[in-house]
């Protein structure tokens, strides 16, 4: 009677062999990594997150040690057994770029845990997020194709498509040409952006005349949170090459303007003394500006224009709002003669006016067409008593 081995093929052997490795290890990792997240999660919520997060690269890792141990006492032909050799080299040459991308996050991460976007004084913060953030995305990029490039050199057969990626990330302007023009551009305007930083993350912008905060700076486009809870898709270039107003480049803090049209018999003193004490009783005025001047005399309205601060555009719009509200109810309720009007004055004593006015009206057209086509009338104008 035949032995049960030499009734099995020897490949099945060997897939049995590799498997039941692969699933020991693989069984002992998790139980070994479940402890230690379970343990990481009495000190640290964060570093347990961390340690959840590493769990796939590591896994991978794992199960390609495992296979590669197990390889040789499954006995398969030597042309097999070489594939499956290069198959697990390009697996964990690509597990090393993807544990790389994410050893690098992780950095990034603890690197930005001691600055804190949500207060009031965040500039530093969002300079280091923008920052750290457009350069983790510009590496990652980088990273791939290195990683790509390195997996592809190990097969004979592509191995000049290997070679012509790492050509790429070293000279893609000169291999790639005008057709990498877009992509190469946004890739330099991400660096260029991270080191000079004109935009960051969460700052107040004017971009195509619409007025929003930064959202997200990808590696190729930038988003912009309008007021309206819109979205604006800009490209990253645009911000290299085009004008825009940037609020919050230097601090959050911005002056502000509002106009009142009023008459020439305002009481100007009155109103900035009323001003002053609106402004003064507004939790969002930041106590450094507050002024009232005229900035014009038209012939029918004097222009008013009133400066107030505050620490953000968020509240300097609404600060806007209330003082002008405040301020015209005032002139209503106080001061109705200097709201803006339209005065009519004409020369004269009053009862010489009416009898211009009538005298105006006058005017009337008398006697027929004359014969030879000609009309011909005659005016009749009373002269001023």
């Amino acid at each position: 009677m035949p032995a049960l081995g030499s009734l099995i093929p020897p490949w099945v052997l060997g897939a049995v062999i590799m498997i039941g490795t692969m699933l020991v290890v693989l069984a002992m990792y998790r139980w070994l990594a479940h402890s230690l997240i379970r343990l990481a999660g009495k000190r640290s919520a964060f570093l347990q997150q961390l340690l959840r997060r590493g769990q796939g690269p590591a896994s991978a890792f794992v199960v390609i040690f495992a296979l590669g141990v197990a390889l040789p006492a499954a006995r398969f032909p030597l042309a097999i057994t070489l594939m499956i050799a290069n198959a697990l080299l390009i697996l964990f040459i690509l597990t090393i770029g993807w544990g790389a991308a994410i050893a690098m996050d992780i950095a990034i991460t603890l690197y930005l845990r001691r600055f804190r976007t949500d207060v009031e004084d965040n500039l530093l913060a969002r300079k280091h997020v923008t920052q750290m953030r457009l350069l983790q995305r510009v590496a990652t990029i980088l990273l791939g194709i290195v990683t790509v490039a390195a997996a592809l050199m190990t097969l004979p057969a592509v191995r000049q498509y290997g070679v012509s990626l790492f050509a790429s990330a070293g000279a893609a302007g000169l291999v790639l040409g005008l057709a990498a023009r877009p992509v190469l551009s946004n890739l330099l305007a991400g660096i260029q952006i991270a080191m000079t930083q004109p935009i960051r993350v969460e700052d107040v912008v004017i971009v195509e005349g619409e007025w929003g905060w930064i959202e997200t700076i990808t590696s190729t486009y930038v988003v912009v949170r309008l007021w309206d809870l819109r979205r604006m898709i800009v490209p990253l270039s645009y911000f290299i090459e085009k004008p825009f107003q940037n609020w919050t480049y230097q601090s959050s803090d911005l002056i502000g303007s509002l106009f009142l049209r009023v008459d020439y018999t305002v009481p100007i003193d009155r109103l900035r003394a009323k001003l002053e004490r609106v402004v003064q009783a507004n939790p969002q005025w930041d106590r450094k500006v507050v002024v009232l001047q005229v900035t014009d005399t038209p012939d029918s309205f004097v222009e008013l224009r009133a400066l107030v601060s505050a620490r953000n555009s968020g509240d300097l719009w609404d600060l806007r709002c209330a003082v002008r509200e405040q301020l015209i109810a005032f002139l209503q309720a106080e001061y109705p003669q200097a709201l803006p009007r339209q005065r009519v004055e004409m020369a004269g004593s009053p009862a010489r006016e009416v009898a211009a006015g009538a005298a105006v009206g006058a005017t009337q057209s008398v006697g027929p067409v004359s014969g030879d086509g000609a009309d011909r009338r005659t005016s009749a104008r009373q002269p001023p008593s």
